[in-house]
């Protein structure tokens, strides 16, 4: 028997203990804000008391139903109420929600479905003829239930034999649900990219999605009561884990179904929005909007972005337009964001050129992470923190994936040595702020020296005509590789390859600049991400 007097005679887990679950964080806000507006939908508003009593009455319909632990229940749905609802109500039933992306083929969407075992599907009817193709082409054989958004007149055909509202309906909405057993049981799984081969199955557990819920609302800053506008889509990443912080904060969820900029500023101005979230393209829809669709804003607005740091001109128009961004990274195995550029007050003094530099890195660990370190991939040794010796941004701690579904040696390999391996190269500065330099297949090696498509990409996103832009390698006889630029260009511009190619050489050491430049449309994923294993097939033929 132990000695140690603070035991007081306790299990580890006495009889008062529960396991950590969102859940909790809508059950709370109901019973303190029952009328605060939770959800705004077209002109449909459900109070807190309502969004739980009808989480509730989808857990007990799904309970009805069949459904418990361990089930999958997909959701192929926009930006909408029901899509809340299945945050809540799935693992209510101890059920694991699995939310579809939207652009998705009927093919990958298929496979999804078969790998994740799907039980019920929850379907809106604007997507109809992809998951009509879908279920015909997987074996698995959900129950499907359609929803016909009331705030907008829908087309699609129906599917399956009963209506969301109409299904729900007969469940209880004093449904009794239970916490987890364990807080490491699974709440959602989300598939990756999927760009060179099937996607893995990234498994979310209750514990990291409760700890994000802090997480976001110390690092976007929510307060109580903010107000959420939806332009980061709810399948992304459980969008970014803001279904759960969004209840932490007694907060108001503006739902959009589609991303437009005349929606965007009627819904900014007419809601008073306080906080969203998005890709760069939702930022570049900002400011690019014409006058007619801009509508003045009351107050400032809170902006995270994610993916490649913006450009200093569009956090400059974004500031503009009534903005404040702040930069943040992650991964689909880390719930979204783990890592957020936290701004020091002492940097405002800087000139444009250095106070950039510092826009330009991706931050400091999100306060529920453990740890995030640029590590040698073979040795797991730290890099020197200089801002120059390269190495491999690894993670570890609560708010990183359980694992992949079914795919023990990918999980195996990608917690080697015990870090989480993000496969993206990034180096550690001396203030101990990491910035990634690019992913570890897309670092281009000419002439013995390490280029980085970042780096180059950054340069040339500075040129007014350029709207997009990727590099990648090209094959060089001499060279071993060089790096090739493709380029979207801004509607009107009249550049041609040389004019990029003297615009780079003013900004870059020679040896970084591309030897190549083809104009054309950026082959894109269904998230919006370039895909760059075709450019480099591409290069291969020029």
């Amino acid at each position: 028997m132990s000695n140690n007097p603070y035991l007081l005679g306790l299990d580890r887990q006495p009889a008062n203990f529960q396991q950590l679950t969102p859940l909790t964080f809508l059950e709370r806000a109901a019973q303190v804000f029952p009328d605060h507006t939770a959800i705004i939908h077209g002109a449909s508003r459900l109070s807190y008391r309502e969004f739980y009593r009808r989480s509730r009455r989808l857990a007990s319909t799904l309970a009805q139903a069949g459904i418990g632990k361990g089930d999958t229940v997909s959701a192929m749905l926009a930006n909408t109420p029901p899509m809340l609802e299945a945050h809540y109500g799935v693992p209510m039933t101890g059920a694991v929600l699995h939310a579809i992306n939207t652009r998705l083929d009927a093919k990958i969407i298929a496979f999804q479905l078969d790998h994740a075992e799907t039980k019920v599907l929850l379907t809106d009817r604007e997507f109809a003829p992809t998951i009509k193709e879908a279920l015909e082409l997987c074996d698995a054989d959900p129950l499907v239930i359609d929803y016909d958004d009331p705030e907008f007149a829908q087309t699609g055909e129906l599917l399956g034999d009963s209506e969301y509202e109409t299904w729900i309906s007969n469940g209880d909405s004093e449904f009794a649900w239970a916490p987890p057993d364990d807080e490491w049981d699974a709440i959602s799984l989300n598939y990756t990219s999927g760009t060179t081969g099937n996607p893995k199955g990234v498994v979310y557990h209750h514990r990291g999605a409760y700890l994000m819920g802090y997480g976001n609302a110390l690092a976007v800053s929510l307060g109580q009561h903010p107000v959420y506008l939806w332009t980061l889509p709810m399948f992304h990443c459980n969008g970014w884990c803001f279904p759960w912080a969004l209840s932490l904060a007694a907060g108001s969820h503006v739902c959009l179904r589609w991303v437009r900029p005349k929606a965007i500023y009627d819904a900014l101005a007419d809601h008073k929005v306080t906080h969203m979230c998005g890709a760069p393209t939702v930022m570049a829809a900002i400011v690019g909007a014409t006058q007619e669709e801009r509508r003045s804003l009351p107050h400032k607005v809170h902006f995270t972005v994610a993916a490649a740091p913006p450009p200093e001109a569009v956090l400059a128009a974004m500031s503009e337009a009534g903005f404040d961004t702040t930069h943040v990274y992650g991964l689909t195995e880390t719930y979204g964001p783990a890592v957020v550029n936290e701004w020091k007050s002492e940097w405002d003094e800087l000139a444009s050129g250095p106070q950039a530099a510092m826009k330009a890195r991706q931050g400091v660990r999100y306060a529920p992470l453990e740890a995030v370190n640029v590590l040698d991939p073979d040795t797991l040794d730290p890099v020197t923190p200089n801002g120059e010796m390269l190495g491999e941004v690894m993670m570890r701690g609560n708010i990183v994936m359980k694992g992949y579904l079914k795919n023990t040696d990918a999980t195996k390999e990608a917690f080697a040595g015990g870090w989480f391996h993000s496969g993206d190269l990034g180096v550690m500065h001396e203030d101990g702020y990491i910035q990634i330099k690019d992913r570890s297949k897309d670092i281009i090696i000419s002439g013995g020296e390490n280029i980085s498509s970042i780096e180059v990409e950054d340069v040339l996103y500075k040129h007014p005509d350029v709207q997009a832009a990727a590099v990648v390698a090209k094959p060089d006889e001499k060279w071993g590789e060089t790096p090739c630029a493709f380029i979207e260009m801004r509607p009107d511009a009249s550049v041609d390859e040389d004019d990029i190619i003297a615009f780079c050489r003013d900004n870059l050491a020679h040896y970084k600049c591309p030897r190549t430049v083809k104009f054309v449309e950026l082959p894109k994923t269904s998230t919006g991400k370039i895909q760059k294993f075709k450019l480099r097939d591409m290069a291969k033929d020029i």
